[in-house]
């Protein structure tokens, strides 16, 4: 048997990784809610936006050829349009905390809160607020919120998601290497495409499973060819453009340029292809961040190789994540 190199984090969370902690709040009534990932210092990061119907703000901050390389913090939240103003709420929090890029001598910072949201506006809950919706506010809260411990399931961001037919919610993982190196995920999945294997309880991402995080069902006995099964068997029956999406952020203690970041969400997008079926579709808005900490060198020699690993280990992260989030939506359905 093949020696294990890759284990989950003493959490088994995306806080497992130097330096990132999590804030998550929801709102009940309106059903709906915001998650953030607040680092303790300033990240370098990358984003990749492979869904035909997202909605995000300043991800184009994070190319590389752009002026700012870090960013303070990452927030993803429910709500469609509405919910990109949980960053402004964030933006506001650490804006007067002196947390943010400062240019030259300018007493004021400019803290640079990229986010990303997903649509649960007809989920049934009250969604009339008139010109003041919740979304500032909750991003205000889920500052204050912030911690090690990340609740799963229906919380934050995914509070009002659904996955293909299946209840949504927060997913959260970790991977740790011999060597030290961090790897974690913190997904919201509210996909058009199913977690689960059609006719079946378990989940596509069922070979990346680690210690049981998402109930240890494996494979089903006997499995038809793949590509002989409905392509969107198991799948929201709305097919409203942006009406779904999963998003997320990956988070390392590798130094990382940007550049590399970015490449390292692109290759983490595999990772949704591992545990929704289908994804990236017209009807999705699928986003991934990445975060690095800065702490754990990779080298220059064989970097590239390095890096491929990485990646490798990101996208199996964000299908780890994704699985985990909907088995625990599902235990609290």
């Amino acid at each position: 048997m093949t020696r294990s190199v890759v284990q989950p984090g003493p959490r088994n969370l995306i806080t497992d990784i130097d330096g990132i902690a999590v804030g998550q709040v929801h709102d009940a009534r309106v059903k709906t809610g915001v998650s953030l990932v607040l680092p303790d210092w300033r990240m370098v990061a990358g984003v990749d936006v492979a869904g035909g119907g997202p909605g995000t703000r300043e991800t184009e901050a994070l190319d590389p050829d752009r002026l700012v390389e870090e960013v303070d913090a990452i927030v993803l939240s429910g709500g469609s349009s509405y919910g990109l103003d949980a960053a402004g709420g964030v933006a506001g929090w650490l804006g007067a905390r002196g947390r943010g890029f400062q240019l030259g001598a300018s007493p004021v910072v400019s803290p640079i809160v990229p986010g990303a949201i997903l649509f649960d506006l007809t989920n049934g809950g009250d969604k009339v607020w008139g010109e003041m919706p919740p979304y500032h506010a909750l991003g205000r809260a889920a500052c204050e919120a912030v911690s090690k411990e990340v609740r799963l399931g229906k919380a934050g961001a995914g509070f009002g998601a659904r996955a293909g037919q299946l209840e949504g919610g927060m997913g959260s993982v970790s991977a740790v290497t011999e060597r030290g190196l961090q790897v974690g995920a913190l997904m919201a999945v509210n996909a058009f495409g199913s977690a689960v294997i059609p006719g079946t309880d378990s989940f596509w991402a069922a070979p990346y499973e680690l210690a049981g995080e998402f109930g240890g069902r494996g494979w089903p006995s006997s499995l038809p060819p793949v590509s002989s099964l409905d392509p969107l068997a198991g799948s929201k029956a709305d097919t409203g453009a942006g009406g779904n999406t999963t998003i997320g952020v990956i988070a390392t203690n590798a130094r990382l340029t940007q550049a590399e970041c970015r490449r390292v969400a692109q290759m983490a997008q595999d990772g949704m292809a591992r545990a929704l079926r289908p994804v990236h579709a017209p009807v999705d808005g699928d986003t991934l961040f990445v975060l690095a900490s800065g702490k754990y060198e990779l080298g220059e020699e064989a970097r590239a190789l390095a890096l491929s690993a990485l990646g490798g280990l990101a996208a199996d992260c964000v299908a780890r994540a994704i699985a985990r989030g909907v088995y625990e939506a599902g235990k609290a359905a």
